[in-house]
């Protein structure tokens, strides 16, 4: 006879790894600028869906910077319907860099989005993001970059309220509203009134871009925990999600930051696998060379659309918990004395471009900006789906849950 504590501890291992959001960052168009249709969000949302190799709870989750649809001026973008059919939540974003008349057709295009598709849409909403970068983009660094024109503190903020009126007494009605920022902004004490305004805080973060540090791959992560922790210290307690960071496949060396393959799987898995599951991430990047490559270029895929990523996607926190629940579930139906129940281990941004609208970027910073609305999700809770060695475990551990 197996402890019920034991199955109760895999339980619970397996509810706090399905417990957060985990996607990608999506834009609106594709790098010829040609607007994307619901049929391009749909395959997309569905090849990510089922990367071969992702971390438990998959990636069901899509992180959009504009809600506007290219080409229109204020549709609902498109990737709602593909989010409502794929099952994929979405962390949307409103643009909030282009002026007062822009911001009010990506609030029109919010209600009408509300009315066409109702509780199908509200149930999907990770939350709103207010906004992307503008704080970043009118610091002395974003200004010495020459990026797209940001916003002051007092706009963001002042849009933040205008969204809350707008989703008053509607299904998104309890939608939390925060707002997307380089880790730079958020230290900066003058930006405290968007903090104030937020339920929850937008984390940028690129320790590539971090050219005035030692930035080598062997730093990234201590300065990416760097960075978090000091949004989390300067934000009051608010939740902090970490709403982009990566590290490329492919571009130029900034600093003593190379991109490769092999670099880009190491931040994966130091970084990325040390977040999943456990935090709200969407990653930066699923697909930028759509079809061109940027230069850099942070996709997990290349300019064809897969679910075979460049690089190996497993965490090895998945492979060890699907190894011990495996191992568990073969000590509770093996007959008694040929199997022991202890588990076995094993070793093992991109910047805005274009004005006040959304468009894949390429630029750097050396706080790690990020592409604007237009350039480049998990169901409910974000667990979606669990793919690969962790599904088949899973299996395995729902037989021995019936068998004790």
């Amino acid at each position: 006879m197996h402890s019920i504590p034991k199955l109760v501890a895999l339980a619970t291992t397996f509810t706090t790894a399905l417990a957060a959001y985990q996607g990608f960052n999506y834009g609106s168009t594709f790098t010829t600028g040609a607007p994307k249709q619901e049929s391009d969000f749909e395959a997309e949302f569905k090849a990510a869906g089922n990367l071969v190799g992702a971390p438990a709870g998959g990636f069901h989750s899509a992180r959009l910077y504009t809600t506007v649809q290219g080409g229109t001026a204020n549709d609902p973008i498109s990737a709602i319907p593909a989010a409502i059919k794929t099952k994929t939540s979405l962390l949307l974003g409103i643009w909030a860099s282009a002026g007062d008349a822009v911001f009010a057709n990506e609030l029109q295009a919010l209600k009408s989005a509300i009315t066409k598709y109702g509780s199908d849409f509200a149930s999907l909403v990770a939350g709103i993001s207010v906004g992307s970068e503008d704080l970043y983009r009118i610091s002395p660094t974003g200004i010495m970059n020459k990026e797209n024109p940001g916003a002051e503190p007092a706009t963001i903020a002042g849009y933040i309220k205008q969204v809350r009126q707008a989703i008053a007494h509607t299904p998104l009605a309890n939608a939390p509203i925060g707002h997307v920022d380089t880790w730079t902004a958020w230290v900066n004490g003058s930006n405290r009134a968007v903090v104030e305004a937020c339920d929850w805080i937008g984390f940028d973060a690129y320790p590539y871009f971090q050219s005035t540090m030692a930035n080598d791959i062997s730093n990234g992560k201590s300065l990416f925990d760097e960075a978090f922790q000091a949004t989390q210290a300067a934000v009051g307690g608010k939740p902090v999600w970490v709403t982009e960071t990566g590290f490329p496949v492919s571009g130029k060396t900034v600093g003593q930051a190379v991109p490769s393959l092999k670099n880009a799987k190491a931040y994966w898995n130091d970084v990325g696998c040390s977040l999943f599951g456990t935090t709200n991430v969407w990653w930066y990047t699923f697909q930028d060379a759509a079809p061109a490559t940027p230069n850099p270029s942070f996709g997990v895929i290349g300019s064809t659309l897969t679910s075979e990523p460049l690089f190996d996607l497993k965490c090895q926190k998945d492979v060890n918990l699907s190894l011990e629940i495996s191992t568990f579930s073969t000590s509770v139906t093996a007959p008694s004395g040929t199997a022991s129940d202890s588990p076995t281990d094993i070793g093992g941004s991109p910047s805005e471009t274009g004005a006040g609208g959304p468009s894949s970027g390429t630029g750097s910073t050396g706080a790690g900006a990020t592409p604007s609305p237009t350039g480049p999700a998990t169901q409910g809770s974000g667990a979606g789906s669990l793919s690969g060695s962790v599904g088949a475990a899973l299996a395995a551990f729902m037989a021995a849950l019936l068998a004790v």
